[in-house]
């Protein structure tokens, strides 16, 4: 059984061990709901096969940090604010299969 599993999840790839969570950009998927994502690699110590299987969980949707943004130009009387909180998921990783 493999240690641990490269997957990729909304364009960015992590490396996962079993029972691990991980926090990824939101997920079109309800919470509770199991998936299998795209995995790239899986290893153990000091050997990397192509391909396997990862099961994950949907644990919970969630709001990122709030991240404020401010900008201004001296002298010219500009100020801007703005700022975001980023749509987040926490998903749990069940099980790797080689």
């Amino acid at each position: 059984m493999p240690s641990y599993a490269v997957i990729a999840l909304g364009g960015k790839q992590y490396r996962v061990r079993p029972g691990e969570q991980i926090v990824v950009d939101r997920l079109a998927r309800e919470p509770g709901e199991s998936f299998e994502p795209n995995v790239l690699a899986t290893g153990d110590d000091g050997s990397v096969t192509d391909g396997g299987s990862v099961t994950a969980v949907v644990e919970e949707h969630m709001l990122g940090q709030k991240v404020r943004v401010f900008t201004y130009k001296p002298k010219r009387n500009s100020r801007r604010q703005r700022g975001h909180r980023s749509r987040l998921s926490r998903v749990r990783i069940e099980s790797i299969e080689a």
